[in-house]
């Protein structure tokens, strides 16, 4: 299992049942990394619950844990999590070919571990290393197709890991699955599992995860009404540097007798290539009527930043502090995603929030027209 997705659900408590616990019995060996530390963790808690030492090439982990817990074992220097339920039956792991064996459970679950490694090495291999090899200007040139060919890796992968959940819909498999289906297919679909009433579905490990999920959600939601909270307020003063390194304030072109569109984007942002073109209308129909933009990206990477500027025929003003999601802006105006942009009056007051596409020209026409 890899260690990217081991935490992706936070806990705050540790949801236990002391009183039906079982053995753990976990053996393993390791020939090429004697005294490297072996841990074993317990993720609702996020916590170390046992560990040993590499001895002669081999390790042992003793103790009680509750009855069908999920744990998982790591190496010190070891990339790999080997998961595992605690159902009272012996584990062995062979760290050479980095599988785990032990009850028929978790030798599917092994197996389960093993088919997500090679269609996540895939996927990673279409969305990262191809598109990486790529030279950059090649790159930017090529957005709109790179954009198409990650969202059908995406689907590949996605397509594969649902279907992984839906064949062990009678089993506790899923629950080592489950907290990437929120991110990866959407939370209707997280929605639609936790409602079959599945055996995983009562995990403690699943309600955990549940519970923070809705936890976030709720803390996104009061981000996202602060962020709209805005409109009909005054704009707030900010200072990012341009291309040469020159610090500007925003109030340099807001609240100076000009609509402004403050226009949050990133060169490496394919929604945001594909928005520009009504964005560049609009500056072209009524830039000379008295409506300004100001941009303010995303980006950590210059030359790209500069390089979409050009290409992307945007002709306006432009500041970032190439910080990418730590700008100053993101933190100001709480920019949940990007494309996004606010549009102020000539006396500095926000208009309107995240006007996309027909709906920027439709505002725009409503004030000039």
């Amino acid at each position: 299992m890899k260690n990217s997705f081991l935490f992706l659900a936070a806990a705050c408590t540790m949801i236990a049942c002391t009183s039906n616990n079982a053995n753990y019995n976990v053996t393993g060996n390791n020939a090429t990394q004697n005294g490297a530390a072996v841990y074993l963790f317990e993720p609702i808690s996020q916590t170390r619950i046992d560990s040993t030492v590499i001895d002669n090439g081999t390790f042992k982990l003793k103790g009680k844990a509750e009855k069908n817990a999920y744990l998982l074992v790591n190496i010190e220097g070891n990339d790999w999590w080997f998961p595992f339920f605690n159902d009272g039956e012996p584990v062995q792991i062979n760290v050479a070919d980095s599988t785990l064996s032990g009850s028929a459970l978790n030798c599917k679950l092994t197996e389960c571990d093993k088919r997500d490694r090679a269609a996540y090495a895939e996927y990673y291999r279409t969305v990262v290393v191809e598109v990486n090899s790529i030279p950059e200007n090649e790159r930017i040139a090529r957005q709109s197709e790179l954009m198409s060919k990650y969202e059908t890796a995406l689907k590949k992968y996605s397509d594969f890991y649902i279907s992984m959940i839906e064949e062990n819909m009678d089993n506790l498999i899923p629950v080592f699955l489950i907290d990437r289906v929120p991110s990866m297919v959407g939370e209707y679909k997280f929605d639609q599992l936790m409602e079959s009433g599945a055996q995983f579905t009562k995990h403690p490990y699943v309600l955990n995860f549940k519970r923070t999920l809705e936890e976030n959600n709720a803390k996104r939601k009061e981000a996202m009404a602060k962020a709209q909270d805005i409109v009909g307020q005054k704009f707030i003063d900010l200072e990012e540097p341009d291309a040469d390194g020159v610090v500007h304030k925003l109030s340099e072109y807001a609240g100076n007798g000009k609509w402004v569109l403050v226009d949050f984007w990133a060169s490496w942002c394919g929604p945001c290539k594909n928005e520009m073109p009504y964005v560049v209308d609009a500056y072209k129909k009524y830039h000379d009527k008295g409506f300004d933009i100001v941009g303010l990206s995303f980006d950590n990477d210059k030359d790209a930043w500069l390089q979409a500027i050009t290409d992307w025929e945007m002709p306006w003003i432009h500041l970032s502090d190439m910080k990418q999601w730590k700008s100053v802006a993101q933190k100001v105006y709480t920019v949940m995603g990007i494309p996004d942009n606010i549009l102020i009056s000539p006396d500095g007051i926000i208009v309107a929030r995240g006007l996309r596409g027909k709906e920027l020209e439709n505002k725009l026409a409503e004030i000039f027209n």
